[in-house]
C-alpha cells in the first residue's frame, strides 16, 4: 500500500517561515512570509513529522510498536493477528485474517 502525499500529513514542532509561493504574493506585500503549520515536501523535518503523526494514530488503534524494529507494528484481536511494516510512505500488511486486514486498510 502506498500512502499518497505522505509528508503533508505531519505537523511541524517549531516555528518555520518560508517565502510566499510564486503567484501567491500581493502587490506591495512581496516581503511578507508564510508560517508553516504542517510539513511540506523538501522540509528536513518532514519525514520525522510524518512518522510521529503516523505512530500516534496507529497506537490509537491498539497497535503495538516492535521495540527492536520500530517500523513494525502488531495487533492481536482474539485469534486474529495483523502486522504491518512501514517504510517511508509504503505499508506492507501481513495477517492471518482477511477481515482484520480489511479493517486495517480502512
Amino acid at each position: 500500500m502506498d500512502v499518497k502525499t505522505v509528508f503533508l500529513n505531519g505537523f511541524v514542532e517549531e516555528e518555520i517561515f518560508m517565502d510566499q509561493p510564486e503567484g501567491f504574493t500581493t502587490v506591495g506585500e512581496e516581503q511578507n512570509v508564510c508560517r508553516l503549520q504542517r510539513s511540506i515536501y523538501g522540509l528536513k523535518q518532514a519525514s520525522r513529522s510524518w512518522n510521529t503523526c503516523f505512530d500516534e494514530v496507529v497506537r490509537g488503534y491498539d497497535f503495538i510498536k516492535n521495540e527492536h524494529v520500530p517500523c513494525v507494528y502488531k495487533k492481536i484481536s482474539g485469534s486474529s493477528i495483523a502486522n504491518f511494516v512501514l517504510y517511508v510512505d509504503d505499508i506492507m500488511l501481513i495477517g492471518n485474517d482477511v477481515k482484520i486486514l480489511g479493517d486495517v486498510k480502512a
